[in-house]
């Protein structure tokens, strides 16, 4: 029964190995010229302030978690395109609710302005 994973087993050690050479080769071959702007931190796309109470804008997490709905949002049509013979009627019905659902909550947003960058 074990000789049934070796070839994940390889699979494994190949991916590991692979990687590995590919980072040792970035960190030979690549140029080391640290500065200021490359060594400070980056997180939202905004400079980073020291008081965690200040205020700050918010679009660039509102389009974040657009963004991130809305992949969902394909993530579950691939499984659904598959196996649409099989579920037939009712799964069709279901996702287009579903989309129904998404694209009222889309237009929505662009109503308020949430996708419009000043």
């Amino acid at each position: 029964m074990l000789e049934n994973y070796l070839p994940v087993l390889i699979f494994i050690v190949v991916g590991v190995a692979v990687g590995g050479v590919m980072i040792a080769i970035g960190f030979i071959l690549a140029p080391h010229r640290p500065d200021d702007e490359k060594l400070s931190p980056y997180e939202c796309g905004f400079e980073a302030f020291e008081d965690a109470r200040a205020k700050f804008d918010v679009r660039y997490y509102l389009v974040a978690i657009l963004f991130i709905i809305f992949d969902l949002e394909i993530a579950f049509l691939f499984p659904w395109a598959v196996v649409l013979e099989e579920i037939g009627y009712f799964g069709y019905t279901a996702m287009a609710i579903f989309l129904g659902i998404l694209v009222v909550g889309f237009i929505y947003e662009w109503k308020k302005g949430a996708l419009e960058w000043e």
